[in-house]
C-alpha cells in the first residue's frame, strides 16, 4: 500500500523541523491545543554525575574479556565516535559480544577514510559460566553503528548498501539492500518498523520501490561496483521489516533521527521561546498533542516503549533534563542532569520495562571557551532506570570508555544488565521491574 499525500507532506515537515531544529516562534497546528504541561516543577531528581567508586548492585557473574580476544582501544579513539564494540543479550541467557579486531587497516583502492574495511569478532555466551557456543568473523566497511538487536533471538546486520539478518548460531542471510551507501537505521519498539539513512545519488528515482527485500531488489546497487560519483542526498525511508515495503521516502540534507512507534511518529514543534509541542503523527491520519517539553534546544525524543517517551531536553544553566511520559499525556517521571557529563546514550529493555543512560564524565562543562580534551574525561557512568517511575536501580562505570556505546546491555525483560568494566562482562541481576501504569498490550501497525 502506498503512502498517501497527505503522510509524506507531513513527514517532509517533520524532518524540516527536526534539520532546522525549529520553527518560527508561535507556529502551532491550526486548532491545536498544547496539553499538559510536562515541565512543571514536580519530583525531580538530580541525577549523579560521579563515578561510583563500585557498583551500586553487585554483579552476579563475571566474565573476564581478555581470553575472550578483546582488548581495550587506546584512548586516541576517544571523541572520535567510532563503534567498537558491541553487547548484546540474545535471550536472558544469551550474550552477543562483537568487537573491533586490532591489526592494519586495508583500504580498498579510491577509498577514503570513511571506508576503511576491518574486521569484527563475533561470540555467543553461555549464562552463567560465559562458555563460546558459537563464533564468527564479520568484515564492515565503516565505524558507524552496525548491529542491532531484535526481540526474538536474532539481529541486523549493517553494513555498505546492505542489511544482514542474523540468529544465536551467528548465520546471516541477506534482508534489504539500498541504491546507496546505508548511514543508519532505527527501530520502532514493536520492531514491525525500520527508519534508513542511506547516502543515495541526487538524480535517482523515489518510488517506494527502491528499497525491496533481498528477493526483489535487482535494481539496487551492486555493493562490489562503482559507487555513484557526484551530487548525493540522504534518503529517509519507513519501511516494513517483514516484508521490506516503504511507506514514506523523503530526500532531506543530513541524516535525522525519526522516533516512530507502531501508530505513527513523533514531532517537536516550537510554540514559542523555549517551550515545544509534542505531537505524534498517526499512520492512518490524524495527530495527537501528548503535551509540552520546556527545553532551550530541540529536544531529543524517544520512544522507551509502544506507550512511552522519554524527552531529553536541554535547561538554561546548560545542563539537561529528562521528561518520560506515557502517550496519553501523563508525565511519568523527570530528572535533571549536570554539565559534567556528555554525550549522553539510551539503551531500553526489549520490553520497555527499563532504560539504561550511559554519559562520558568529564572534570568540567564542555563549551566554546573550555574544550575538551582526553585529559579531561574521567570515564563513562552508566545509570539503570524504572521505565515506569524513573527509580535507578543501578550506577556503575563502564571502561573502556566507548564513546559511540555498545558496552552496555539489557535483557529482554529488564531484569538483567551487562556491562563492560574493568577487563570484564559484569553481569547484574536486579529485580522485577515495576509496570507502566495503563501499559497496553502491544500495537498492531495502523
Amino acid at each position: 500500500m502506498r503512502a498517501s499525500v497527505w503522510m509524506r507532506a507531513g513527514l517532509r515537515l517533520m524532518l524540516a523541523a527536526v534539520l532546522l531544529c525549529a520553527l518560527p516562534a508561535g507556529h502551532t497546528q491550526a486548532g491545536a491545543t498544547f496539553g499538559p504541561d510536562l515541565s512543571r516543577p514536580g519530583k525531580e531528581r538530580t541525577l549523579p554525575d560521579r563515578l561510583p567508586d563500585k557498583p551500586t548492585v553487585a554483579p552476579a557473574l563475571t566474565i573476564p574479556s581478555e581470553p575472550l580476544g578483546f582488548s581495550a582501544p587506546g584512548p586516541i579513539y576517544l571523541g572520535q565516535r567510532w563503534s567498537l564494540a558491541s553487547l548484546d543479550f540474545l535471550d536472558e541467557d544469551h550474550l552477543l559480544f562483537t568487537f573491533r579486531v586490532p591489526g592494519l587497516i586495508h583500504r580498498e583502492a579510491g577509498s577514503n577514510a570513511e571506508s576503511e574495511e576491518h574486521q569484527i569478532r563475533a561470540l555467543v555466551l553461555l549464562l552463567p559460566a560465559g562458555t563460546v557456543q558459537a563464533e564468527g568473523l564479520w568484515t564492515v566497511h565503516d565505524h558507524a553503528r552496525y548491529l542491532w538487536m531484535l526481540r526474538d533471538g536474532h539481529f541486523l546486520l549493517r553494513d555498505r548498501d546492505g542489511i544482514t539478518q542474523g540468529n544465536a548460531m551467528l548465520e546471516l542471510k541477506p534482508l534489504l539492500q539500498f541504491p546507496g551507501p546505508l548511514l543508519w537505521l532505527e527501530l520502532d519498539p514493536t520492531q514491525q518498523f525500520l527508519v534508513t539513512n542511506s547516502l543515495e545519488p541526487a538524480a535517482s528515482a523515489t518510488k517506494p520501490e527502491e528499497a525491496s527485500s533481498a528477493d526483489t531488489a535487482a535494481a539496487a546497487a551492486d555493493a562490489d561496483g562503482p559507487q555513484p560519483v557526484g551530487p548525493s542526498d540522504v534518503v529517509v525511508r519507513i519501511l516494513r521489516r517483514d516484508s521490506g515495503q516503504v511507506m514514506l521516502v523523503s530526500r532531506v540534507r543530513s541524516t535525522v533521527h525519526l522516533p516512530i512507534n507502531a501508530e505513527g511518529y513523533l514531532e517537536g514543534l516550537r510554540a514559542n521561546s523555549g517551550h515545544w509541542m509534542l505531537n505524534l503523527k498517526y499512520f492512518g491520519g490524524g495527530s495527537k498533542v501528548l503535551g509540552r517539553v520546556d527545553s532551550t534546544c530541540s529536544p531529543t525524543l524517544d520512544f522507551v516503549s509502544q506507550q512511552e517517551v522519554l524527552a531529553t531536553a536541554c535547561v538554561p544553566a546548560g545542563a539537561g533534563k529528562l521528561v518520560a511520559m506515557s502517550t496519553d499525556g501523563h508525565r511519568l517521571w523527570d530528572g535533571l542532569t549536570t554539565n559534567n557529563t556528555i554525550w549522553p546514550l539510551v539503551i531500553t529493555a526489549a520490553d520497555g520495562s527499563r532504560l539504561a543512560r550511559e554519559a562520558l564524565a568529564v572534570t568540567h562543562p564542555v563549551n566554546p571557551y573550555s574544550p575538551l580534551s582526553q585529559e579531561d574525561i574521567k570515564g563513562q557512568l552508566v545509570l539503570v532506570f524504572d521505565a515506569a517511575n524513573g527509580k535507578m536501580e543501578l550506577a556503575t562505570s563502564a571502561s573502556p570508555a566507548l564513546d559511540a556505546g555498545g558496552n552496555v546491555a539489557l535483557s529482554p525483560s529488564g531484569r538483567r544488565v551487562a556491562v563492560l568494566n574493568a577487563g570484564a562482562i559484569q553481569v547484574f541481576d536486579l529485580p522485577a521491574p515495576v509496570p507502566v501504569a495503563g501499559a497496553a498490550p502491544e500495537a498492531k501497525a495502523h
